[in-house]
């Protein structure tokens, strides 16, 4: 699952950078998202070697570019991530009142990231309960990712 975890994270990131590099007006940094799309593209290239070893996993071809899964997924990974730092900051509070902040936050984001997994799998875009689903998904999505 992990190898899920980053394939399809770094597949999300790959496609946002490419949509914005070229808005990076700033020389030094527009070379610094340059070299993290060469640098994502590479971790693809590498993972995607493993997905055939993966049970039941099997590439599919690229198909038309529908950028919903893509949206979805960016959003499930930010409330993912949201939760996770909610939690920890949680954990790293002083006061009462903002203990009581961060959790009432963090409860949203928790039924954020609910929504927007129903969403995904109601659509099919993350089908969590079918490995072989699933790591066909991260195969097509990293392959669209490095298409672009």
């Amino acid at each position: 699952m992990e190898m899920h975890e980053l394939t399809a994270y770094q597949s999300n990131q790959l496609i946002h950078f490419k949509m914005t590099v070229d808005d990076v007006k700033d020389p030094q940094l527009h070379a610094l998202y340059v070299e993290a799309i060469q640098s994502v593209e590479q971790n693809l290239k590498e993972l995607l070697q493993y997905y055939p070893l993966a049970p039941q996993g099997t590439r599919n071809s690229l198909k038309d570019i529908d950028l919903t899964a893509f949206y979805a997924g960016q959003l499930l990974g930010f409330a993912k991530t949201a939760v996770r730092s909610y939690a920890i900051g949680i954990t790293e509070t002083a006061t009462p009142q903002l203990r009581a902040t961060l959790q009432k936050q963090l409860n949203a984001c928790i039924a954020l990231h609910g929504k927007v997994f129903y969403f995904m799998l109601e659509r099919g875009l993350y089908p969590s309960y079918d490995l072989p689903k699933l790591l066909s998904n991260d195969v097509a999505t990293a392959n669209k990712a490095l298409s672009l």
